[in-house]
């Protein structure tokens, strides 16, 4: 009787200080068919009321959810093997997940997983997050695209070592959080349309390290959608990127400010726009921002800069907002091969008229270059990027077309420093390898073109 009473006894301290929660034992089928999004909510629940621990998708299964919420102090951990997958139905993700704060896009307002004022959380393991959004599921006409996850006004959130793939819209969206940590994970976002990889809104202090992506649209984005919320103190180093539009993405959302960011040893290759896109437009300051150690490959535009007017957010007013500051960039230690590429490769940053980017330098680049530019494309006049240009939307490469330079062409800007610009051509090219317009206090020194001075 005393030996069945102490097991009893230790049988309740193991379920008072339980800090695994496998889902299996909160009634989840884990079949891959039945939907046992109850069962990993209450997974959750039970997790956060213990006062934190790990909620466990077991190795082997594939466990099929609708949108679930976490919560403060919760691990949601995948086993190496285990699926976590979304639902086809858009009637199983919730409507109260916030939105997209971009304009025109409120299919993409509900999403997989969501968290909002929750703190120290983190998405962990060595298995796989399907967000199964495929078009034959989800569309803008079939009820819309729901991200894969967005959290929002959190703190201190983890991912880490986990595999994502097939989101219907987005992969993540980050908003208004501070602390954020991203390590070894793997983003493959191609079944759908514009599936973002990690999109961070009005963040600060962001690590994103030893990770790779491989997106239909931009692989990261840093915003500030609300003016009170600026992005700021924000690293991405030894990350891999492929991308359908952009490897890295910083703007376009930038009612708030951008600052403090740092990208360091990363390749990018195979990817459709820009290597990285700067875009501030939308009335808050940019700045202070390094780029160094990176290697290109297929990437027309390793770098595209622009300083604008153009509205991007969903709450914006109807006033344009006025021009702020842009300022303070260094580009260093850059190599890229644009060889099979066509002949549009070049660096591309533009100011607007009496609105200039300020104090940037450029140094140490070695960029090859199919080369084939023309006379005509030599003397050629680029249209300035202005609301009646842009149409009322974003400002692209495609409102520019062919640059007169090989490999930089720069424009309003005040404060311009190239030095050791090396430019290789493949081809003949009539074309120099900078043309400047417009740029003040600018200085150059050892521009190559073909190992060959040009003075």
């Amino acid at each position: 009787m005393k030996k069945l009473i102490f097991l009893i006894i230790i049988g309740f301290q193991l379920q008072v200080f339980a800090t695994d929660f496998n889902v299996l034992d909160y009634g989840a089928k884990a079949d891959g068919i039945t939907k046992d999004t109850k069962a990993v909510q209450a997974a959750i629940d039970a997790c956060t009321k213990n006062g934190g621990g790990t909620v466990v998708i077991p190795a082997g299964k594939t466990v099929v959810i609708g949108t679930i919420y976490i919560k403060d102090f919760v691990t949601l951990h995948i086993q190496n093997g285990a699926v976590l997958l979304g639902s086809p139905d858009i009637a199983d993700y919730a409507t109260d997940t916030h939105k997209n704060m971009y304009k025109n896009e409120p299919h993409m307002d509900r999403c997989l997983i969501f968290a909002k004022n929750a703190k120290s959380f983190a998405i962990e393991g060595y298995g796989t997050i399907d967000g199964n959004g495929h078009p034959k599921y989800f569309t803008k006409k079939k009820g819309g695209r729901p991200m894969l996850m967005r959290f929002m006004y959190c703190e201190d959130i983890h991912l880490n070592n986990i595999k994502i793939i097939n989101p219907a819209a987005w992969t993540a969206a980050i908003l208004y959080s501070n602390e954020i940590a991203v390590s070894g994970i793997r983003i493959k976002s191609r079944v759908n349309r514009n599936g973002d990889g990690l999109d961070f809104d009005g963040c600060t202090n962001v690590r994103v390290t030893n990770s790779s992506f491989d997106t239909s649209d931009d692989s990261i984005c840093i915003q500030a959608s609300l003016i009170e919320k600026p992005s700021k103190n924000i690293v991405v180093d030894n990350c891999v990127f492929t991308s359908k539009w952009a490897g890295l993405r910083i703007g376009l959302l930038s009612r708030g400010d951008i600052s403090s960011v740092a990208v360091s040893n990363c390749t990018f290759f195979d990817i459709q726009d820009s290597g990285l896109k700067i875009q501030m437009n939308e009335g808050g300051e940019m700045k202070n921002m390094t780029f160094s150690n990176l290697v290109m490959k297929n990437v027309p535009r390793p770098v595209f800069m622009t300083f604008t007017q153009q509205k991007a957010c969903v709450d914006a007013p109807n006033e344009m907002y006025p021009m702020k500051a842009m300022h303070s960039f260094i580009f260093s230690n850059f190599i890229v091969d644009n060889r099979a590429l066509d002949k549009n490769s070049a660096f591309f940053l533009t100011g607007m008229p009496n609105n200039y980017i300020k104090n940037i330098q450029i140094n140490n680049i070695q960029i090859t270059v199919a080369g084939g530019g023309t006379k005509e494309d030599a003397s050629k006049e680029i249209k300035e990027y202005t609301l009646e240009t842009l149409g009322g939307w974003w400002p692209e490469f495609s409102k520019v077309g062919t640059l007169p330079a090989s490999g930089i062409y720069a424009r309003h800007i005040k404060g311009l420093s190239i030095q050791n610009f090396h430019v290789n051509t493949i081809s003949k090219d009539e074309r120099k390898p900078v043309v400047l317009d417009d740029v003040l206090d600018g200085f150059s020194s050892n521009i190559f073109l073909n190992r060959k001075q040009i003075k």
